[in-house]
This record gives structure tokens, sequence and C-alpha cells, in this order.
């Protein structure tokens, strides 16, 4: 009953919609040390969203990269410098590109690019219960 009632809580707070999806359709990309490659993602969305980039080396967890917003926020993880790794986003295309300049071996990996929709409305912060029916904490 307490998972139905979250799922409804939350259906309520939230604006949940379908359509807010980035899409990468680029496929593997092979480059030389010391050239510059751009990576593709498109997004869609009915608000302002925030697109983020993540770096994920084999038998590794994502790391941040990079995060842009579409109302003109910038911020780079200290680990990706913005001389290095950049992206603009570009609200008539629909894209967040991500260049990767002066490459190196040690930028071999999966990128992923991700959208998040910033809340508009109700901005109360919701706190799931973390604490079992026998009062043992679930965390």
């Amino acid at each position: 009953m307490e998972h139905w009632l979250w799922i409804i809580l939350a259906a309520l707070f939230f604006e949940c919609k379908g359509e807010d999806k980035v899409i990468q359709e680029q496929g593997d990309v092979i480059a030389a040390e010391g050239v510059t490659v751009t990576l593709g993602c498109r997004f869609e969305t009915s608000t302002y969203a925030y697109l983020f980039w993540y770096k994920q080396e084999v038998n590794n967890f994502p790391k941040y990269v990079l995060q842009r917003g579409t109302s003109g926020t910038a911020d780079n993880a200290q680990e990706f410098p913005k001389d290095r790794f950049d992206a603009e986003v570009d609200k008539t295309q629909k894209s967040v590109p991500l260049k990767i300049q002066k490459l190196q071996l040690s930028d071999s990996a999966v990128y992923y690019c991700a959208l998040q929709p910033t809340v508009t409305g109700n901005t109360k912060t919701l706190y799931k219960n973390l604490w079992s029916k026998d009062n043992r904490i679930l965390h």
C-alpha cells in the first residue's frame, strides 16, 4: 500500500510527461589522438531542462562531465575542464553536442547524454518514507 501511495503522491507533485527524452543516434567514433571530436545529442522537452553528459569507462560507474541548461546555465566537473570538454545548447536544433578537444587515449569510453526537466509549479520537496513498519531504517 505504501508503494502505491508514493507513486500517487509523485504523480500529483511532478509534471511527468513521456515526451521528455534525449536521442543519441551516433554510433562508435574512431579518431586519432590530438584531434577534436563531437558527440551528438538531441533532446525533446516541453519545458526548460538541464542536459548532462556522463563518461563511463569499462567496469566503472558513469562520471559526471558537464551540465548545460536550456536557460543558459553551465557547469563542468573539475576533472573535465571546459577548454577540453564543452557543449552548447542549440535551442533551434534542440541539441547539446559534446565537443572533446585535444583527444587523449584516456578519453576512450562510452558517453551518455541525459535530461532533467525543471520543476515548474509546486516546488515543495517530497521525502520518501525510509522507515519500515517495525521502525527499522531502510536506507
